[in-house]
């Protein structure tokens, strides 16, 4: 039975990402709304789940540094290799600001539900390899986001069992996220499009 909840969401979500989408786009507030559902049905409070302040600090200062140096190196690596995409600095800036959140939804997803559910569901050591299985094929067809994904995906669970503040984990995921975008082309990334959408780009 532990199963079954969190196999019905990705379902959905999959669902969603390969045809309600285009049909029916306002089916993701169905998902959301069951998600939330979830949370309330089990009194899981946002801090619980990973919302929280009073680890923010200790979680940024471990974590911002590496991940800064990371996104440098990337935009570094996009000057070398002339691949940096060719966009006004403040459409950059407000491209990246947008991706924050979208950052944080995805860690939260991963991690404050899918993660969380799993862990009930299956051996404990095997939960972080499964939600990141989860999480790559939900990227599909994009062999490079699914490579991307599955690998930062565990290390994802791990950093959140550790100090687990899906802000942090969010807005380091948003500025990688935007930083690959910025510097692979097209022609590799597709646009960061998954589903449907990958097909449609050329």
């Amino acid at each position: 039975m532990d199963w079954a909840e969190p196999a019905a969401i990705f379902g959905a979500i999959m669902a969603y990402i390969w045809s309600f989408r285009y049909s029916y786009p306002w089916s993701i507030a169905l998902i959301v709304l069951a998600v939330v559902f979830s949370h309330v049905w089990r009194r899981e409070r946002p801090s619980e789940i990973g919302f929280r302040r009073d680890n923010f600090l200790k979680c940024a200062e471990w974590l911002a540094p590496p991940s800064a140096l990371l996104a440098l190196l990337l935009v570094a690596g996009g000057f070398l290799l002339h691949t940096i995409r060719p966009i006004r600095f403040d459409l950059g800036l407000a491209g990246w600001a947008l991706y924050l959140p979208w950052g944080v939804a995805q860690q939260y997803m991963l991690n404050g539900y899918f993660l969380r559910r799993l862990e009930k569901a299956s051996p404990h050591r095997a939960a972080p390899a499964i939600a990141s299985v989860l999480f790559s094929l939900a990227h599909l067809p994009n062999w490079f986001l699914m490579a991307i994904t599955l690998g930062g995906g565990l290390l994802c669970t791990h950093l959140y069992r550790r100090i687990p503040n899906l802000y942090v984990l969010g807005l380091i995921h948003g500025t990688i996220g935007f930083a690959l975008y910025l510097v692979v082309p097209d022609s590799i990334s597709h646009h960061l499009r998954v589903g449907q959408g990958w097909y449609s780009w050329r």
